[in-house]
């Protein structure tokens, strides 16, 4: 008597499945139970599951380990949609099933893995299944983004706003807190670490009701547009509906922006203070495709043998001090016997070698002093023009504000609010004036005299002078410069400037 196995899915659960998904499993028992020649093993079924993969289709991965066992003999399915979505499982695990001895009969489409013509049919019904689940995905994908054009809110709840029916609405109690963020942030200018810890310590609760609040968790607050009001979706996207796996949409597909859509937590002006300062302090943008900015020689060293990318070891000296050294990516990753330059290169060395080559250009030290300097003076006069705009926005916005306060209070005596609702609006008012007057005090200054102005302009001078004289050093000036240090077995190294065709050659 050969042992049989019933398999079923359905790939939703919900209650207008229900039904179907416990008529297969029924169905299966009294088909196997009316053969005589069969004896039933087991059911396996997964509800609420996708067939295009079988990643997370644990009843399926669990028979075909059980019919590796031998455990039973045959498999009956209603259709090859519900076996699988996909193609290739589809002839992949059948083949296997068949090599095993295991026979999967498709009820529905007449189809036994033991027949001679059972690939070929399976095929086409296989290729029919995931063509339809493709159009079923594009159809899907359609609908959604006509939704979110309308302004149709796809996503849970966020500290500050509740999502329901893809409407988002402000929640009070999580708002003030969003608030009480920006504020630090943009005008306290304190950082995101001591914001987290000053929420942690004074018992503020995240979504989820932790009160252990991490800096990452207020960056991503302030880089959320929806508390300005706006609303961005289609930030990542799915390349593959038979894999289902989300990926960063970084251009693939258009985002779907709607500004003002929604209720804002902060104004426009503080969301934008914040912006600027996060872009300011951004610490991990990187320097070169692949390379931190961490180390200035990040990248720039290369192995004239086998082209790897060279590689930071730092070590600590018996007095306490840090040396870095630089050796062969590929060496360091696949072991010494994997490439022939075992040269290693001190930071400092490098270092010497680089202010070697710029000394010896042939370059109007002057020249470049005066037009470097005109540059940064030209930075400084519209960074103050800046300012004087901002502080125009902020005057503005203060006199709205106290118009909106003033009509607020004739509203309410004119009969048109109830007091609670006065009271409200006049308190959230206030708060807005509050944090305009405090931004506008924090940026209003004297304008930077002449007197200053030649000052700045000295000091500007001789710290350009310095770092190319190789007195000071520039991180910056140095990276930027330098365009790669290739080391040789043969213990020869060369450098390249950036733009210049001239090549230095050292050796030791």
């Amino acid at each position: 008597m050969l042992k049989a196995a019933g398999y079923c899915r359905v790939s939703t659960d919900k209650s207008d499945q229900a039904n179907s998904f416990a008529a297969q499993q029924q169905y299966f028992r009294e088909y196997i139970q009316r053969n005589p020649a069969w004896e039933l093993y087991e059911i396996y079924a997964d509800e609420g599951i996708t067939g295009t993969s079988t990643a997370k289709r644990m009843e399926f991965n669990r028979m075909i380990r059980d019919a590796q066992e031998g455990k039973f003999q045959v498999i009956l399915t209603k259709e090859v949609s519900r076996f699988s979505r996909n193609l290739l499982d589809t002839v992949r695990y059948t083949r296997e099933l068949k090599r095993l001895g295991v026979a999967v009969i498709f009820m529905t489409d007449g189809i036994n893995t033991m027949d001679a013509d059972a690939e070929l049919r399976l095929s086409i019904m296989a290729s029919i299944a995931q063509e339809e689940s493709r159009r079923t995905s594009s159809r899907v994908v359609w609908g959604q983004t006509r939704q979110m054009e309308k302004g149709i809110v796809f996503g849970r709840s966020l500290l500050g706003y509740d999502v329901n029916n893809g409407c988002i609405k402000v929640n009070h109690d999580g708002a003030e807190i969003i608030r009480m963020i920006f504020r630090m942030y943009a005008v306290e200018q304190k950082s995101a670490a001591e914001i987290a810890r000053f929420l942690t310590k004074e018992g503020y609760h995240t979504l989820r009701g932790s009160a252990n609040w991490k800096p990452n968790a207020v960056v991503k607050i302030l880089s959320n547009e929806k508390y300005a009001g706006d609303l961005v979706q289609k930030k990542t996207y799915t390349p593959d509906y038979l894999t289902h796996k989300k990926q960063k949409n970084q251009g693939e597909v258009p985002l779907i922006r709607i500004e003002n859509h929604h209720e804002p937590i902060v104004s426009r002006e503080l969301w934008n203070l914040a912006q600027e300062r996060l872009r300011k302090n951004n610490k991990h943008a990187q320097c070169e495709r692949g390379h931190s900015c961490k180390y200035l020689f990040s990248g720039k060293i290369k192995c004239g043998e086998c082209g790897a990318s060279f590689v930071a070891r730092s070590k600590y000296r018996k007095d306490g001090t840090k040396i870095c050294r630089w050796s062969c990516g590929r060496a360091a990753r696949e072991g010494t016997g994997s490439c022939c330059v075992g040269k290693l290169v001190r930071d400092d060395a490098a270092m010497n070698m680089l202010k070697t080559a710029l000394q010896s250009l042939p370059v109007d030290a002057d020249t470049i002093i005066n037009e470097v300097t005109n540059l940064a003076l030209e930075a400084i006069r519209a960074g103050e023009a800046g300012i004087k705009d901002t502080c125009a926005q902020l005057r503005h916005g203060l006199r709205c504000v106290q118009q909106k306060k003033a009509a607020v209070l004739d509203s309410y005596f004119a009969g048109e609010l109830t007091k609670g609702d006065m009271l409200y609006m006049k308190q959230q008012y206030e708060q807005q004036q509050e944090m305009l007057q405090l931004q506008l005090s924090n940026m209003e200054e004297e304008p930077t005299s002449e007197e200053d102005m030649q000052q700045r302009k000295s000091e500007i001078q001789a710290a350009i002078a310095s770092v190319l004289s190789g007195e000071q050093s520039s991180d910056a000036f140095y990276r930027t410069i330098l365009h790669s240090l290739t080391v040789f077995k043969s213990r020869r190294m060369e450098l390249r400037l950036t733009d210049l065709s001239i090549v230095f050659v050292f050796s030791d």
